[in-house]
């Protein structure tokens, strides 16, 4: 028994930690709209371009000139 649960406890403790890492975001763009992202976007300076997951699973990118702001959640 002793076997099985210290790997458990490692993994509960890094699944937990992961989570921790998680920072939900809303992305207010320059027309008023709202996106919310799973964690916060990550910008690519070679394109110009913010890049992060939707709440629905789906990636996407918007363009530096139309954010207006980022805040966490």
């Amino acid at each position: 028994m002793t076997q099985r649960t210290l790997p458990a406890f490692m993994l509960a403790l890094s699944l937990a930690a992961l989570a921790g890492c998680a920072s939900p975001s809303v992305i207010t763009l320059n027309d008023g709209r709202e996106i919310q992202a799973i964690d916060t976007p990550a910008f690519d300076d070679d394109s110009g371009f913010y890049e992060f997951e939707q709440l629905d699973g789906n990636r996407a990118k918007v363009n530096k000139d139309q954010v207006r702001t980022i805040r966490e959640l």
